[in-house]
């Protein structure tokens, strides 16, 4: 066979597999009548599908006049992949099917030793979730691993993730590939909650979205036009680094940021120390506030203000429709009601700014779809133009079954 045609093939077989993902259970000729295909062509592409486990027939149309069609829908468990979401203090793994269904979770602190450490201590957890569910591991395709950093491409490094100790020295995808064994990708966590809010959440539907997660550090993520923006060094969204807050020149800000020592954690719970002379938690401080404690309610407030900053800074260069935040602060109803009511004072046209739908979930469901696209680049043909195959609509109600 010719490279013209080897390609050709390839093509008409995405098709196909699109159809069927996105419409199944699917007969033959409605695949024809949504892909141009003769349906020669796709009773070729279907039967070989189905050898090779990954189509299965599942019944027969009724109700039309003239004979009834076989239909056909995806093997929802013929693969499977790991979904991780990384995070400073606490690390959450999933195991998710062909329909992102997620089948298995873990969550634990994440190891303070970094490193190897952190990369066994994901790889465990993975394996102990798919034995829970009796997952077969030659089944488990891909891992896709949220990382509070920017990922480097040429190197595999994770850069600007102070809160990820060794992540920075050394080749996270080859170490991620050699304990797993099969292939692995990383992406920046919040990148991946907002394709998780855009597909499932309270973006659906939305091109010009931002994500803002504060947490332990904080970090947003940016779709412009549908597109995922990720800049030259997919470090696009790293908010922490804005030149506001803390003294940017001061050499700790080059490490953490100037912005994220302000508004994370640490600089919620050194605002309150200063106030009140005493060093508690951060759910130790939202405790206090709603018993009326006032170093608690001015360190909210100061809070608030510095994340409308943030906003304000994401408002003015992208001009989302929307902004989510996420994380375990941004998640906090005290602080959407101050942020809604700060954002007035100090920006001049209306932004909607809402918590997300997804909660601590969205990045976990954001590495499972962009799993989903890449494993089925992998398996079933060359890439669609934009690297990416639909989602399919089957999964929504489990996966929002999941989150509840």
């Amino acid at each position: 066979m010719s490279d013209s045609l080897r390609i050709s093939r390839k093509f008409s077989q995405r098709s196909v597999m699109e159809a069927i993902v996105q419409g199944g259970p699917i007969s033959r000729a409605s695949i024809a009548k949504q892909t141009g295909l003769s349906k020669q062509t796709i009773s070729e592409i279907v039967r070989a599908l189905e050898v090779e486990g990954w189509v299965k027939e599942t019944g027969r149309t009724s109700g039309h006049v003239g004979r009834t069609a076989v239909t056909y829908e995806l093997v929802y468990d013929a693969a499977y992949i790991v979904a991780v979401d990384l995070g400073g203090t606490k690390v959450r793994v999933a195991i998710t099917d062909l329909a992102c269904q997620i089948f298995a979770e873990d969550t634990e602190p994440t190891d303070p030793r970094g490193g190897q450490y952190i990369v066994d201590q994901i790889v465990k957890l993975a394996f102990q979730a798919a034995s829970r569910q009796r997952i077969a591991r030659k089944k488990i395709r891909l891992a896709v691993v949220g990382v509070p950093g920017a990922p480097d491409a040429q190197t595999g490094r994770v850069l600007l993730a102070p809160n990820i100790a060794g992540f920075d020295k050394m080749d996270v995808v080859a170490a991620f590939e050699r304990a797993f064994g099969f292939d692995a990708m990383l992406e920046n966590d919040v990148n991946l909650a907002v394709l998780g809010e855009n597909w499932l959440g309270q973006g659906q539907g939305i091109d010009n979205l931002a994500y803002v997660a504060l947490g332990t550090g904080v970090g947003s993520g940016l779709m412009v036009g549908g597109q995922l923006v990720r800049g030259a060094i997919n470090a696009a969204g790293e908010l922490g680094f804005l030149p506001l807050g803390a003294d940017p020149f001061e050499a700790e800000s080059l490490r953490t940021g100037a912005f994220e020592r302000a508004v994370a954690s640490h600089g919620m719970a050194d605002r309150y120390a200063a106030l009140s002379g005493r060093v508690i938690s951060v759910p130790a401080i939202f405790e206090n506030a709603q018993n009326g404690d006032e170093a608690a309610l001015a360190v909210l407030d100061e809070t608030a203000r510095y994340l409308v900053r943030g906003i304000g800074a994401i408002a003015a260069i992208a001009n989302p429709e929307k902004v989510i935040l996420g994380g375990s602060i941004g998640l906090r109803p005290e602080i959407l009601e101050r942020v809604k009511a700060f954002l007035p004072q100090c920006f001049p046209y209306p932004v909607n700014v809402e918590t997300g739908e997804l909660g601590s979930r969205a990045a976990i469901i954001g590495a499972a779809a962009i799993g989903l696209g890449q494993l089925h680049n992998t398996l079933f043909g060359v890439d669609a133009p934009d690297g990416r195959i639909s989602l399919p609509r089957a999964s929504m109600t489990a996966l929002q079954e999941a989150v509840r």
